[in-house]
């Protein structure tokens, strides 16, 4: 999970590196700037527990082996990035090479100039203990829910086996919380690289979890260089086949216990098969767009469900919490303003965390209530104020002439003051649904797929954001301007002369 002392750290590690470069400009333009994500934790990167302002990892000492493979006396400079905006930063040239578990794919060599891949994983499925006896694939596992880190190979194989086999791929943004959920119960099994796994038992002291002896599928991890940046791709390649050929690769796989007999293996075929990256690269297909467009059809669905819902719950508890805001007692009152204060005054993403994580002691909500839940809550805090300042509006001559006529309150609420403050309203509703679709986006981070997050992952496995985003904006663009229109046609038909 993204904590506050991991983002401190990755902060403080980048500032300091900056500052550092700026003293000394002759030593960083002899610098191997590399990006990685320390958020990915060991044994890939993380930061060091003896001095935070460093990282360490197999992949930090593969960068710094390749940085003195390349000789003129470089170094190795890490930079913090975000491990699904690697490929798109380092097009844009914020660093040389990116190394923090960058999965070899067929898009990824056709877009970027990808080393040779050093390192193999497996595809393996994590399942609970009384499972393991009857699951033994992706097969076995028809309308269940498999949980994985979104934008990868892992996410990529439980999509194309959703038609098949029936499971539900639940996408996740780090790899912390998909094995806690399968320990709970909230998933039925994690499908991730085998480092991942491995580390995660660890971490549950050996139980909680199996991992299941059969790979699903096997995958390498490479470096990845700008598209023009083939010449220092190719001697990146050569700094790694000598690493790999004097065994101080090997030395670094064993520091940090992730050599085994595959990696022998795949080390024996790149020496015996020099040109096989290039021959992959120029076999690597394009990845269409129209292959996504149905997972991005079911995600503006789910974007658009979540809305509605969600809206539907707000104005439900906006009408109750702006009533008692203005005709309950004293006390009511200022519990509804409470309400409303703390809601308005704490991010929504905090809130989203507590309804999905924070009560899971007391109720296990699934991830699609819980997104409803907060979204609805949080706004009904808003339309509050809306419907409250609405009603507030109409003239108090009105009010005091309805109760000279001896209406009640209700009936003045129902007849004169109510159809007057929804025209007052209709406008600020409006935008309110607006900014309720786009915060949707938000839930991806307890596992519900939205528009966004589809796109995400789409942008990811293509290597650009370009085809993707205009989609999404397009997309975005088609529920939301009828909204506008509609909104404005009542506006016109409901204006007082």
């Amino acid at each position: 999970m993204i904590g506050p002392c991991t983002l401190a750290v990755t902060g403080l590690t980048l500032c300091l590196s900056t500052s550092l470069a700026a003293q000394n400009p002759r030593r960083a333009s002899r610098d191997l700037v590399w990006g990685g994500d320390a958020e990915g934790g060991a044994p890939f990167v993380e930061a060091d527990p003896a001095d935070p302002s460093k990282v360490r990892g197999f992949d930090v000492e593969g960068a710094e082996r390749i940085a003195r493979g390349l000789g003129s006396g470089r170094s190795a400079r890490f930079l913090q990035v975000q491990w699904s905006n690697i490929d798109q930063s380092v097009e844009r040239g914020d660093f040389v090479i990116g190394l923090s578990g960058v999965e070899e794919t067929p898009a990824r060599r056709a877009r970027h100039a990808v080393t040779l891949p050093y390192f193999e994983f497996r595809e393996v499925l994590a399942v609970r203990p009384e499972d393991a006896a009857r699951i033994h694939s992706l097969a076995d596992l028809r309308g269940r829910r498999v949980a994985t880190l979104g934008a990868t190979i892992a996410y990529e194989l439980l999509s194309n086996a959703r038609d098949s086999t029936g499971l539900l791929p639940i996408s996740y943004d780090d790899d912390v919380h998909p094995y806690g959920d399968l320990v709970t119960g909230r998933v039925d099994a994690v499908l991730l690289d085998h480092i991942i796994a491995q580390r995660a038992l660890r971490r549950r002291g050996g139980s909680g979890f199996v991992i299941l002896d059969q790979p699903v599928a096997v995958g390498h991890y490479v470096g990845v260089l700008a598209h023009a940046n083939t010449a220092l791709r190719d001697s990146v390649d050569a700094v790694l086949r000598e690493a790999m050929r004097d065994g101080s690769l090997e030395q670094i796989f064993r520091r940090w216990n992730v050599w085994d007999p595959t990696q022998g293996a795949l080390f024996d075929r790149v020496l015996h098969t020099a040109d096989g990256a290039a021959g992959a690269a120029r076999q690597a297909r394009t990845v269409q767009a129209v292959a996504y467009l149905p997972s991005l059809a079911r995600a503006a669905a789910v974007t658009l469900l979540v809305s509605v819902l969600s809206l539907a719950l707000a104005v439900f508890v906006g009408l109750a919490l702006a009533s008692g805001r203005l005709y309950a007692p004293a006390w009511l009152r200022i519990l509804t303003t409470v309400y409303i204060e703390v809601i308005r005054g704490t991010p929504l993403l905090l809130q989203l965390f507590v309804i999905y994580y924070g009560l899971s002691g007391v109720v296990r909500l699934p991830a699609f209530l819980a997104a409803v839940l907060a979204l609805g809550l949080n706004y009904a805090a808003y339309e509050a104020e809306i419907y409250r300042g609405a009603l507030e509006a109409v003239p108090r001559i009105q009010l005091e002439a309805a109760r000279t006529l001896g209406l009640s309150e209700m009936q003045i609420l129902r007849l004169v003051r109510g159809p007057q403050a929804l025209r007052y309203a209709l406008a600020p509703m409006t935008n309110d649904f607006v900014a309720l679709l786009k915060d949707s986006a938000l839930v991806s981070v307890i596992t519900v797929v939205e528009l966004t997050k589809q796109t995400a992952i789409y942008a990811t496995n293509v290597g650009s954001w370009v085809v993707p985003g205009a989609l999404c904006a397009l997309v975005y663009l088609a529920m939301s301007l009828p909204l506008s229109r509609l909104a404005r046609r009542l506006e016109r038909r409901w204006r007082v002369p």
